[in-house]
């Protein structure tokens, strides 16, 4: 492990910018310190643990009870689900993860960017018949684009999600704005509902787990940490919007029974019934683009 971390840091390595390095639980990880950020990407799920823009709070949320093992979600960050979502396994793989194999898969790291847009990272996986290509930049903003190529020999469907958790100073203090008047499936307690969204933005009293069926670009507006959180997506279809709330949070081994106020999921993705179909050799790439700004 020790060479091919220094051959990783040789090939990639940026001095003072960009380091590989056994994180936790011995998993591989990039660490970024720049003038405009610091941020960790893991290549276990390609998974991003941390960025903080300058003159900024952290952003990124991550469980203090996270697991990181091979074979494991990690509980934060922001994970990938790929080739489908939550629980909408195939007929022919009934018995899948939910969210799909992205999030526990080894992604290879193949480059490393810097520029004054900021530090590019990419990386690249295959899940049959896919391949996928994930390039993050970290700079004051956080771009992340993730394209998804059918190498099969037939047209074949996935979902997608970039499965972001936030950090907040309070659920109950909390808005989300961008996504009035928008379709949304509810999915709390296993009653799944199609409603539609009131003309006021998103507000927090109970246990939220929704999926909206909107393209549009997403506010946080988080008064307690006097910052309002932008979400700017495209070939995005589906906005997922997720808190546990106490009893949810309670029954998770890797979720603190604590944590749960602290934190809220607002997902960029294509979920059923914006499902992406290709045709082979054909290509999808979803863009997000994350930024802060003070209030």
């Amino acid at each position: 492990m020790h060479e091919s971390l220094h051959l990783l840091n040789q090939h990639f390595g940026i001095e003072d910018v960009l380091y590989f390095s056994g994180g936790e639980g011995g998993l591989w990880r990039a660490s970024i310190t720049t003038e405009k950020c610091i941020a960790e990407l893991y290549r276990h799920g390609a998974h991003l643990t941390r960025w903080r823009p300058a003159g900024h709070d952290e952003v990124i949320w991550l469980s203090d009870l996270a697991r990181f093992e091979y074979g494991k979600a990690i509980r934060g960050g922001v994970p990938i689900c790929f080739p489908w979502f939550a629980g909408n396994q195939p007929a022919n793989d009934p018995n899948g993860p939910a969210h799909g194999y992205a999030r526990t898969t080894t992604w290879e790291f193949i480059d490393a960017k810097h520029a004054d847009a900021g530090l590019t990272l990419s990386l690249r996986t295959a899940i049959e018949p896919f391949t996928l290509q994930y390039d993050v930049t970290f700079s004051d903003t956080l771009t992340m684009q993730l394209q998804v190529t059918n190498t099969g020999q037939a047209p074949a469907s996935f979902e997608s999600a970039l499965h972001t958790y936030f950090g907040i100073s309070q659920i109950k203090q909390v808005q989300v704005v961008g996504l009035e008047n928008a379709d949304y499936i509810d999915t709390v307690g296993g009653n799944v509902q199609s409603l539609t969204q009131n003309d006021q933005p998103i507000t927090f009293e109970a246990e939220a787990d929704r999926t909206y069926n909107s393209t549009a670009t997403t506010k946080i507006i988080d008064p307690g940490l006097q910052r309002i959180i932008t979400i700017d997506k495209k070939q995005s279809g589906s906005t997922v919007v997720w808190n546990p709330w106490a009893d949810k949070a309670n029954k998770m081994a890797d979720f603190g029974d604590d944590e749960w106020p602290g934190m809220l999921c607002v997902e960029s993705g294509n979920i059923e019934p914006n499902a992406i179909m290709l045709d082979p050799e054909q290509s999808h790439t979803m863009h997000v683009v994350i930024s802060v700004e003070t209030i």
